[in-house]
């Protein structure tokens, strides 16, 4: 498994249409931490953590945009911290929004948005959201280019003092450092369900992602505007973060 940062490496990931048939596919496994995120390293913990630290950072948000939001469990998670959330949706699968709304409307009654679309085309308004989490969907961006215009408007699409969460799969920047991390989550994969399933989940993300590490992503924030940033947790290679704006 190595990162894939060429031009060529780019042109061979999924398109936009073949990410969003998988998770077509996908909404009853993912409408469960337990089943949808057992490839993910430490996902309980993460989102514990992620939702403990926006609420000391941002405790009297009322503006909550999810980005890729699946069936909802991050949503739902923040809402029991805090029940005045309002809720925008954004991802790719029709079906994972019709499930996520389902879910976070049984619990709020709050005002609730969904946005069916790639999270850099939906129109968003600026200076509206408290808190932004991404999990586990910035690393299907692509080149620097779009990892950089991306990053602007999220920092644009916050309130001052606002929050960018993320939680997703990283790399390391030395790319001997990054072999040995993709090895050790290959052994972690074996451990959960053999050589089989290994050798699956590998490849669907040699085929479908582009993650970058964390220290990019953190320099792209400070480069962007956001004043403040922090590391909350690292396990292989999956990672949560943060920046404020």
């Amino acid at each position: 498994m190595k990162q894939a940062s060429g031009a060529a490496d780019i042109m061979n990931k999924s398109s936009i249409g073949e990410i969003q048939a998988r998770f077509d596919k996908d909404v009853d496994r993912f409408s469960s931490l337990d089943s949808g995120q057992v490839s993910v390293v430490d996902a309980a913990q993460t989102l514990a953590l992620i939702t403990e630290a926006y609420h000391r950072v941002a405790p009297h948000a009322t503006e909550l945009l999810d980005l890729g939001c699946g069936a909802g469990n991050y949503t739902l998670k923040m809402l029991q911290k805090n029940d005045r959330l309002n809720c925008t949706l954004v991802d790719l699968s029709a079906p994972m929004l019709r499930k996520a709304q389902e879910r976070i409307s049984a619990v709020t009654s709050n005002t609730i948005t969904a946005l069916q679309g790639d999270l850099r085309s939906v129109a968003l308004p600026p200076n509206h959201f408290d808190i932004i989490l991404a999990g586990a969907v910035l690393h299907h961006l692509r080149d620097d280019s779009d990892w950089e215009t991306t990053f602007e408007k999220l920092f644009q699409i916050l309130k001052p003092g606002g929050c960018l969460m993320i939680a997703d799969l990283v790399t390391q920047e030395q790319e001997a450092l990054s072999a040995y991390t993709w090895e050790r989550y290959g052994d972690y994969l074996e451990n959960i369900d053999g050589p089989a399933y290994r050798k699956h989940v590998l490849a669907y993300i040699e085929k479908e992602d582009s993650p970058r590490p964390v220290t990019y992503q953190l320099e792209l924030m400070k480069r962007v505007g956001f004043r403040n940033t922090d590391i909350l947790h690292k396990n292989i290679c999956f990672a949560a973060f943060c920046g404020i704006k």
